[in-house]
């Protein structure tokens, strides 16, 4: 019963459209007289999960509460790429990463590339933005460059210290993260002296760098392990004893994809519960930080009588795994990592909805048109959420069906050593790797195992031949995966050779020196067999 129930899924899920493909009917919503002002803050690091029941329960976040009270809450939203730069470049764009060809932190959009925010502007919005942006190109370091270039290379070295907590000596400090706080101030400034005069509407973006973990102190580049950083007065908006210890498998049942981040980040060592704990419970207190930052704008808006006028936006480029896995960090398809929150309220929007259809974040693209009232451009990957969430359409259930029942999410990055495609259904999550042939597959069942501990791939032949051809439909990803790997090659190329004769001296003292060290020469001989592997280059 249960293989034709799966099977009855999989077979509805080929029947979506591809992107790319006409749109008829799926224009801009109406337009209206009075187009409202947009406000849209994106967060780093969120785990979407914390947005609803039973993640709510672990960390007090009274505005994320407020905006689920008065608008729509997205159950199951996710990013494009679980890394800063190649996510945020999909949410400005409204094309998937293979489209963009954002492969990592320091590939992204075309600096001349026309955003939303972009067309907004050239149809009268007043347009204004602060903070982290990274969809151009991200945070990274030569060390992280190199880690993405060479991960096809077959050694495995660690790239990051171990994980810790900080618990900053002023117990009371509420401002932790001062230069979110600063470019919070800054755009409430905005709001108080330029936006409330506008005769026009305006569309706001505020980008935070929380809840991202911190660089540890002294650390350098040449260690890169990660803080999660935090106050007294943060930590005790976390219920401790509601925290979840995450079920590790065991090391020598991980899926080998998994093992190779697990080691890299440096968490195949033993942690204690109260380890783990800890870092889960400062990880959520950063959490809280970030939903006072986001709480700010939402009271500069009521004091200024804007917010009834105001759409307002809260989502995060991807989630953070605070050990899920034997994990931190991100780039993984597993719900810390993929998971992001999206919550819209204002003016049309539902209130105390919650909507359980898979989305992602190409999707703000469409949204923010449509909010404007702005046609949609046919060639995007993504969909207006407005159907979804606007009581403009509660009578027009043609409308309901626009979005595919399915979401799309590739890596590319450091820590992963094959490039990664998740397709995201209402029940099933399943994730190839490289070309489809050389790594096997996971397939989770997210209804039954919300946790992703059974690998049901093997189990079920029919349901994972049948998404797998869905995705093929959607990404030619084994050409994507050769593509890749070639861009990384020649640009790995074209950095030695900017190096010279320092060669072998930079390349040893990069984040996994404590490794690289050890035997330098049987290193470097692998990259240069690497190197020597001959890979066609291939149009995607």
């Amino acid at each position: 019963m249960l293989l034709l129930c799966v099977s009855v899924v999989a077979a509805s899920a080929l029947a979506a459209p591809a992107p790319g493909t006409s749109r008829e009917g799926r224009g801009a919503a109406q337009e209206r007289p009075d187009a409202p002002n947009v406000v849209l803050v994106v967060s780093d690091s969120f785990d979407g999960r914390l947005t609803f029941y039973p993640g709510s329960q672990v960390v007090k976040l009274p505005f994320i509460n407020f905006m689920k009270a008065h608008g729509t809450s997205f159950l199951n939203a996710y990013t494009n790429s679980p890394i800063c730069c190649p996510s945020r470049a999909a949410m400005w764009s409204g094309l998937f990463t293979h489209l963009t060809e954002s492969w990592n932190n320091f590939k992204g959009l075309d600096p001349n590339y026309t955003t939303w925010m972009d067309i907004m502007e050239k149809h009268g919005y007043q347009t204004q933005k602060f903070g982290k942006l990274d969809y151009t190109s991200g945070h990274h370091s030569i060390s992280n460059r190199v880690e993405a270039w060479t991960r096809d290379v077959p050694f495995l070295l660690r790239q990051e210290g171990r994980p810790m907590v900080n618990l900053i000596p002023n117990k009371t400090k509420i401002r932790v993260m001062e230069g979110d706080w600063k470019t919070t101030d800054t755009a409430v400034n905005w709001l108080r002296k330029a936006a409330v005069n506008h005769t026009q509407p305006f569309v706001l973006y505020l980008g935070l760098n929380l809840p991202h973990p911190y660089p540890s102190p002294s650390s350098g580049e040449n260690f890169g392990s990660s803080t999660f950083h935090t106050s007294l007065y943060w930590l005790k908006k976390v219920s401790y004893d509601a925290i979840k210890i995450p079920k590790w498998s065991p090391l020598s049942e991980m899926h080998p994809i998994d093992y190779y981040s697990s080691y890299t980040k440096n968490c195949t060592g033993k942690f204690t519960e109260r380890e783990i704990k800890n870092i889960r419970a400062f990880y959520y207190a950063m959490c809280a930080e970030t939903d006072a930052m986001l709480g700010e704008i939402i009271l500069a808006l009521r004091q200024l009588n804007l917010l009834e006028k105001t759409i307002v936006i809260y989502t995060s480029d991807h989630g953070e795994l605070a050990m899920e896995h034997r994990q931190f960090y991100k780039m993984s398809m597993y719900e810390a990592s993929a998971h992001v929150p999206l919550l819209i309220m204002g003016p049309g929007i539902e209130a105390n909805l919650q909507v359980s259809d898979v989305v992602s974040l190409v999707d703000i693209y469409p949204t923010m048109l449509d909010i404007a009232g702005i046609p949609l451009p046919q060639n995007l990957s993504g969909y207006s959420l407005l159907p979804l969430s606007s009581e403009m359409f509660e009578n027009e259930h043609k409308f309901k069906s626009l979005h595919p029942p399915w979401i799309l999410s590739e890596f590319h990055g450091c820590n992963v050593n094959a490039s990664t495609y998740m397709l995201r259904t209402n029940q099933w999550k399943y994730i190839a790797y490289s070309d489809g042939a050389s790594v096997s597959p996971q397939l989770f069942d997210i209804s039954s195992d919300p946790d992703e501990l059974t690998n049901i791939a093997t189990k079920f032949p029919e349901i994972t031949y049948s998404l797998d051809q869905k995705l093929r439909s959607i990404i030619n990803y084994p050409k994507v995966s050769a593509s890749v790997h070639q861009y990384n090659k020649e640009q790995f190329i074209k950095w030695k050779q900017s190096i010279g004769q320092n060669y072998s001296n930079v390349i040893a003292n990069l984040r996994w020196h404590q490794d690289w060290l050890k035997e330098p020469r049987k290193y470097e001989s692998a990259i240069d067999r690497w190197l020597k592997t001959h890979t066609p280059p291939k149009n995607i």
